[in-house]
Formats: structure tokens, sequence, C-alpha cells
């Protein structure tokens, strides 16, 4: 599978909004779990949002419910990430990924699956000024 490619992030104030896309050929389909991961400067990787493509359940961070969402455009084979009312604590780069469903997609999974993820796309940045 080719990594996936992330875009559109940038820079922000605070209150703003940003939608990310990954390019995701080949993970989009039924038996596959989606998520969205954040890294900030000095800080580990971390899961912010998750979706199993069957059954469409989601999954958010705590901080980031209400305001994020997640949704995949299957033809296209492409996962959003839709953010609004930015604050500053949600900068860093951000990293889509893909795995079995099998493996978990509850956010109790997500801490493995940054440890454990090796196809790791370049990332885009998201810069959230207050």
């Amino acid at each position: 599978q080719a990594q996936p490619v992330e875009s559109g992030g940038g820079s922000v104030e605070a209150g703003g909004s940003l939608r990310l896309s990954c390019a995701a050929s080949g993970y989009i389909n039924n038996d596959y779990c989606l998520g969205w991961f954040r890294q900030a400067a000095g800080k580990e990787r971390e899961g912010v949002a998750s979706v199993y493509i069957r059954s469409d359940v989601k999954h958010y961070k705590d901080s980031v419910a209400g305001r994020f969402t997640i949704f995949q455009d299957s033809a296209k084979s492409i996962l959003y990430l839709q953010m609004n009312n930015l604050k500053p604590d949600d900068s860093g780069m951000y990293y889509c990924a893909a795995r079995s469903v099998n493996l978990g997609c509850a956010s109790g999974s997500w801490r493995l699956w940054a440890n454990d993820h090796k196809n790791w796309g370049q990332g885009t940045q998201v810069s959230v000024s207050a």
C-alpha cells in the first residue's frame, strides 16, 4: 500500500477552521479503520479521531469532540478531518493512518496504534495562534 498523503494544514487564529485531507488509495474499504493522529512539538503522537468504514462508527478525542468531524469520500479514497473552533492546543503535525478493524478502532487502541504503525506519511502542519 502506498503511503497516505496528507494536505490542508495551515496557520489560523483561534476560533478558525481547517479541513485536512488524506489521499488514501487502497485504504478505504469496508474492513478498515481510518484515523487521524497529531504530534505537537516535544510530545508523543496521539490519536484524534477514527472511523470504521463499514459501520461509520466514529470516535473522537474528548478535547476535540463537537469541534472536529472525521468523514470519508470512499469513491475518491479521501479521508477528511473538518476542524472548527480551533484552539492553540490543536497545533501540531497531523497524520492519517489506516489498519484492519480487527486491530481495533476505538480510542483505547490509539496509543498502541500510534506506537506500532510504520507507514506514516509526511503529515500536514496545523498552527493555531491565540
